[in-house]
Parts: C-alpha cells; sequence; structure tokens
C-alpha cells in the first residue's frame, strides 16, 4: 500500500482520511516549568493534547505529542521557534478482547513489523480505548492491522464527535 502516490496523502485539510497520525517530537531543555510552557502554548491555540509522552535527560526532554489539528500545531511550532520534528504513527482501536494489546502485537508480529514504542491515546470509541504505534513499516503495520480486523483511527476520527474523546 503506497500511500505517497495517493490523492489521500495529507492535504493539509483538517480531518483528511489519511490513515495515520501524526506525532510531534519537541526538544526542550529539560528545566522547570518548560513543559508547562509548552501545554500552555497549544491550550492558548485550542488544540487538543491527545497523547503525550516524555522522555528527559539530564539537559534535555523530548516530548512526543499527538494534536487534533496537525497543521495548526506544526504552524504553531514553526512560529514559537521550538525544535521538532514529525513522524507518522498508527493509532489502532483497542480490539473487544481479554488482552487486546496482545492481539494487536501478535498481528504484527506475524508479518514481521517491529513495533519500536507504544503509548495511550485519550480517545474512546464504542467502549474502546485506542494506542499509537510507531513501527518500522508503516504501511505494512497499516495493511496488516486492516487485514486482522483491527480498526484504525485518523485525524478525521479525532474531529468527529467530542464525546468520544477523554
Amino acid at each position: 500500500m503506497d500511500y505517497e502516490n495517493q490523492s489521500s496523502y495529507p492535504s493539509g485539510e483538517p480531518g483528511k482520511e489519511w490513515p495515520c497520525l501524526r506525532q510531534f517530537c519537541v526538544f526542550m531543555e529539560n528545566r522547570v516549568g518548560y513543559l508547562h510552557q509548552l501545554l500552555k502554548l497549544l491550550e492558548k491555540f485550542d488544540l487538543r493534547i491527545i497523547a503525550l509522552s516524555t522522555v528527559d535527560s539530564v539537559d534535555v526532554a523530548m516530548s512526543r505529542i499527538v494534536l487534533d489539528n496537525y497543521e495548526r500545531a506544526r504552524e504553531i511550532f514553526e512560529l514559537s521557534g521550538y525544535t521538532f520534528f514529525e513522524k507518522d504513527l498508527i493509532g489502532v482501536e483497542l480490539p473487544d478482547d481479554t488482552q487486546p494489546y496482545m492481539r494487536i502485537c501478535l498481528s504484527l508480529l506475524q508479518a514481521e513489523v517491529n513495533i519500536d514504542y507504544t503509548y495511550p491515546l485519550l480517545y474512546r470509541r464504542h467502549g474502546r480505548g485506542a494506542i499509537a504505534l510507531c513501527v518500522d513499516d508503516i504501511d505494512l503495520g497499516i495493511r496488516t492491522l486492516t487485514e486482522q480486523g483491527h480498526r484504525i483511527i485518523t485525524e478525521k476520527d479525532l474531529k468527529d464527535d467530542d464525546e468520544y474523546l477523554l
């Protein structure tokens, strides 16, 4: 599945049908209040944080952030001078299973797709939560999960109805 040659490639339109979520990796000094400043900036522009994961060291911190409108977020990061880069992730709804994480991981393992990292999304629909997955082959990961009956979450899902977002 080559999404780069399809018309559904990210077009800058809110709620696009691109089958990925966009993650921002934002770098900042590891100092008291810096994360708070970043979150205040995002809140000021009415961006909803769907996921946040922070890794820190003695001097620097990196926050991985998924927001409900990646085009607007990119513009804010660029204008505010933050050092950041973007990465596509797979958003997947947890299946109705006694071991939903195991089922997702097994699907990817059988296709030999490596999971680099994962974290939960503040998302709930049909009584199910969701996770973000960073994988080594996003096209194969999406195809595999879809073929195995997993529901892929797009940015459009983050905008459809606020009652589904926590």
